[in-house]
């Protein structure tokens, strides 16, 4: 009896073992990868940053060059959508700044002086991510104050549109707050103005380096 027992066990053993071998292998489930971070959101920021350009002057029949320098300071808002799936994001910003741009010139004893006191852009933006770090391209319409004023004489000033492209890079260090770096150039093209009676036609250019910083909302 003990003989048989032992017998019919093992035939237990081998017939359950057989038929385990034969049921189909269990895989676990493939896990889906989550983005840690996104850029698509609206956001505002504040900004500063340092502007020179060149300015030329026409009148009388005479031409006359300066050079405007000085810092802006002012805020941003924009809208960035990331394609699903994709590192490409493409946005929308504008922005308003207060300016200290100027710069004075003296030709035969006759001072004149062009000043900025406020610029603004509306800009297109397409960028690249690499997760949280973005490197961005922009352009649009550019808009700002221009002065120009002759000692003695008078002034006369005119709100000049043109157009400004540039780039840059911006990190996003929280998932609401961003920095950036960037570069931009400006140029406004052709005004006339005029001061005592005398007709003067200046064009401007600027260049613009800026640093920024922003708060996204996670809507």
């Amino acid at each position: 009896m003990f003989l048989r027992s032992t017998v019919a066990a093992a035939a237990t053993l081998l017939a359950t073992s057989a038929f385990a071998a034969d049921l189909p292998a269990y895989e676990p489930a493939p896990s889906v990868l989550v983005p840690s971070f996104t850029w698509t959101g609206p956001y505002v920021g504040l900004q500063a940053g340092y502007s020179w350009g060149d300015a030329k002057f026409r009148a009388l029949g005479g031409r006359v060059s300066s050079s405007p320098d000085g810092f802006v300071v002012g805020a941003y808002a924009g809208y960035n959508f990331q394609l699903d799936g994709s590192p490409v994001v493409l946005g929308i910003e504008t922005d308003f700044n207060y300016a200290d741009i100027d710069a004075s010139r003296s030709v035969l004893g006759v001072r004149g002086r062009t000043q900025t006191d406020w610029t603004g852009a509306t800009r297109a933006r397409i960028g690249y991510a690499f997760d949280r770090f973005l490197v961005y391209g922009a352009a649009g319409v550019a808009y700002a104050d221009r002065e120009v004023r002759v000692r003695g004489f008078g002034r006369d000033s005119k709100t000049a549109v043109g157009w400004t492209v540039g780039g840059g890079v911006e990190y996003a260090a929280t998932d609401n707050i961003a920095v950036r770096a960037e570069y931009r150039y400006s140029d406004f093209g052709k005004d006339s103005f005029r001061v005592a009676g005398a007709r003067v036609r200046s064009d401007y250019d600027e260049h613009r380096v800026m640093v920024g910083v922003s708060y996204k909302f996670g809507w």
